[in-house]
């Protein structure tokens, strides 16, 4: 047996502890995992900004920009929640009769939950969309902490990224530079994938909703729509939480046609759709991997990992299925004879 080369011996330690910090500090490392992300999208960016400034300049003015843009989200949301207070409120006044009532039975209605669950999933709703400010002060230091985390990590990496991989691929045993090259390319263009697609089903969402809302009849067409699409954007949530929310008030309000219009059109059509076709298409198509295959990629990490999950993953199963085909090309390459001259 030939013995281990030094420098890949300490490669492999390094990956080791890297993994071993990710566990440790797992409970943050969801907000480094979508700086770094965020990071590798906006590293073309920043080297056409550095071209005119500082590199720290242009990496400042990226983060802020972000941390602008996500904050006017932020408020936008919460003036759109405020605005519409009094039909949230109603909502879930509603839900909470029906479910207080001692003759409902959820059951009976062909609804998979039982009156528990239903309970719960009110106070967590009403928790997030009625008394968020309540739950944003609760949350407040630990929302604060994370944010700082997330945006330190996105200028750090757009600063000292390029500079930080240069040293460590210098040190990559030879074996493994072809690889990481065109791994590091795929995993761009995996993260611009995600993110493009999330935000452009988060639109889609809203203008299919209009149509269902309208047929509901509830009025507030907007408002709802603009519901599913917040739902949407959030990966952990889904749109699906904005429907089955509004399907258990149409329930409660005894409603069969709306919950007929919300489960068909709402759930299975705007909700549905997009996740198991759409989106798994468009980031396969991408990377060149079977939808079926991305789609399982997605829900699993979103699963297993939560918010951080979302992005890894899909972009794990594209880097394990983009070694097998490198793998698999380099066999073939080495065992072809070679062509006469």
């Amino acid at each position: 047996m030939k013995p281990l080369r030094a420098d890949l011996f300490v490669f492999i330690i390094f990956i080791v502890l890297i993994l071993a910090g990710f566990v440790a500090f797992w409970s943050v490392m969801d907000m480094v995992l979508l700086g770094a992300s965020l990071a590798v999208i906006l590293v073309p960016l920043h080297h056409k900004i550095s071209r005119h400034t500082l590199p720290e300049i242009s990496a400042a003015i990226l983060t802020f920009a972000v941390f602008f843009s996500t904050a006017l989200m932020a408020l936008f949301t919460l003036y759109i929640l405020s605005s519409n207070v009094d039909v949230l409120t109603g909502m879930f006044k509603a839900i909470g009769e029906w479910l207080s009532n001692p003759q409902t039975n959820p059951l009976e209605y062909g609804v998979p939950f039982t009156k528990t669950s239903l309970s719960s999933f009110l106070e967590e709703g009403t928790a997030f969309f009625v008394d968020y400010q309540k739950t944003l002060i609760s949350y407040l230091s630990l929302i604060a902490f994370k944010a700082f985390v997330l945006f330190f990590s996105l200028f750090s990496l757009l600063f000292w990224g390029e500079e930080l991989k240069n040293k460590l691929v210098c040190h990559v045993p030879d074996i493994f530079s072809d690889y990481i090259k065109k791994l590091s390319e795929v995993t761009a263009d995996t993260l611009y994938a995600i993110y493009i697609v999330q935000i452009a089903i988060a639109v889609l969402t809203f203008f299919i909703a209009l149509p269902v809302f309208y047929l509901l009849g509830y009025g507030n067409i907007i408002f709802y729509s603009f519901l599913a699409a917040f739902c949407e954007l959030i990966p952990v949530l889904g749109s699906s939480v904005a429907f089955v929310l509004i399907g258990t008030y149409a329930l409660a309000l005894g409603d069969t046609r709306g919950v007929f219009i919300l489960f068909i059109l709402g759930y299975l059509v705007v909700s549905c759709v997009p996740e198991i076709y759409i989106r798994p298409v468009l980031v396969g198509r991408r990377v060149k991997i079977h939808p079926v295959i991305m789609f399982i990629g997605i829900i699993s990490g979103i699963l297993t990992m939560g918010l951080a999950g979302f992005v890894l993953g899909p972009l794990i199963i594209v880097l394990i299925i983009t070694s097998y085909r490198m793998y698999v090309q380099e066999r073939k390459d080495r065992h072809e004879p070679s062509s006469p001259s």
